[in-house]
């Protein structure tokens, strides 16, 4: 049986929670979340918050590789059903970002997993490093995570 996640999350206080589903099928053989589902989970979640904010397809921004990811587990998720991925930038740069991600508890409440990926835009005719548009540089102040 496969719970759906919430329509909505909490609101952290920087970067956005989006709610993602794990089921059952994701599983391994000890029943937990298979380590290699985190970072997909994680890539679900950036691509629909992104959708949400724009149509990066066309803006070309869509278009990026990654340059590293680096991911701690901390606890297993060992059941299917509702959790979210808590998203937000660490810095955004003319042709780069990083973003950082946790994989946690519907509420935001238990970290799972939490990361970095790095990505650089790619012009996709040259395949070289290119700016991002104003228009994601604009959605993307507004994930920056705040200076401590």
């Amino acid at each position: 049986m496969t719970t759906e996640a919430p329509a909505s999350a909490p609101t952290p206080p920087y970067g956005q929670l989006i709610p993602v589903s794990v089921h059952f099928d994701e599983l391994d053989a000890l029943g937990m979340l298979h380590n290699a589902r985190y970072p997909l989970l994680v890539e679900r979640a950036w691509l629909q918050l992104w959708q949400e904010r724009g149509d990066w397809q066309t803006s070309g921004d869509a278009g990026a590789v990654v340059k590293e990811l680096r991911i701690t587990y901390e606890e297993p998720v060992h059941r299917p059903g509702p959790y979210a991925v808590h998203l937000w930038l660490e810095r955004l740069g003319t042709t780069s970002l990083m973003y950082g991600f946790r994989l946690c508890a519907a509420d935001g409440g238990v970290t799972y997993a939490h990361g970095t990926r790095a990505v650089i835009r790619l012009d996709p005719g040259t395949l070289r490093p290119a700016s991002w548009s104003d228009q994601f540089r604009a959605v993307g102040h507004s994930l920056l995570r705040p200076s401590e």
